[in-house]
């Protein structure tokens, strides 16, 4: 009986017991990866969205983030920039928490922004008009603004591609040259680099043109040091693409 009214007790205390404290994961806040920023780096910043695809952020993710197991270079910081700290949903269903809030936060000078494709990125991205200035914005200081797939639908929306040569994803040429009737869009290469600007087809290609861009700022043993690190064969002239040359 003494150990029945014992129990009793504390089963009571327990069920009265306030409950431990929620902790509240402050997404507002820029401070925590702000002090991940290295000095001496490229900042990579990665527009992602509700509905981007998985390889386009992930493969120059990847690239561009094992450049700092390389020793000797000016390796990069990668981080995302989204118009929310709330999580964002991959086309694939993946759940990405942004690093910065493009509308809200104190961002580091960009130097290298990556746009993926993403699934509307054909139709109601492209009316985004605080997406569009934010890219124009970037595109001012910026050393290289890069596209895989339909992110160069946001390039050219935002007119930074009006003087230069681009491509996009294969089967979304037609439907880009439709758009933009101006607009000289290749469909024979996998990715062109003219001026500041590189555009990819995207998909498993987006690692070729970031390996691109990796042997363009640190040579080509360098770069295929990062693909050999990836299981990658790279060979620059394997590969179809277009370098504006009077660029």
């Amino acid at each position: 009986m003494r150990t029945l009214i014992f129990l009793t007790i504390l089963f009571i205390a327990a069920c009265s017991s306030p409950s431990p404290e929620k902790i509240d994961i402050d997404n507002s806040s820029k401070t925590e990866y702000q002090a991940n920023i290295q000095a001496n780096r490229y900042n990579v910043a990665f527009l992602i969205m509700d509905g981007v695809y998985n390889t386009e952020l992930t493969a120059p993710f990847d690239i561009f983030q094992h450049s700092i197991f390389r020793k000797g270079v000016k390796a990069m910081n990668v981080f995302t920039v989204a118009k929310t700290k709330e999580p964002i949903v991959s086309f694939e269903g993946l759940r990405i928490l942004p690093d910065f809030d493009y509308t809200k936060d104190e961002l580091p000078k960009i130097d290298i922004l990556v746009v993926p494709s993403a699934e509307h990125h054909l139709d109601s991205d492209l009316e985004d008009e605080e997406m569009l200035n934010f890219v124009k914005k970037v595109d001012k200081e910026a050393s290289y603004m890069t596209s895989h797939c339909d992110g160069a639908f946001v390039f050219a929306k935002a007119g930074l591609l009006d003087a230069s040569v681009c491509t996009t994803f294969p089967g979304d040429v037609e439907a880009m040259r439709k758009m933009f009737p101006s607009l000289d869009i290749r469909a024979d290469v996998l990715f062109v680099h003219d001026g500041k600007y590189i555009t990819s087809a995207g998909g498993a290609k987006s690692f070729e043109a970031s390996l691109y861009l990796a042997e363009v700022l640190y040579g080509k043993e360098v770069a295929q040091k990062l693909a050999k690190g990836l299981v990658i064969d790279w060979n620059l002239k394997t590969v179809p693409h277009h370098i504006e040359a009077s660029k």
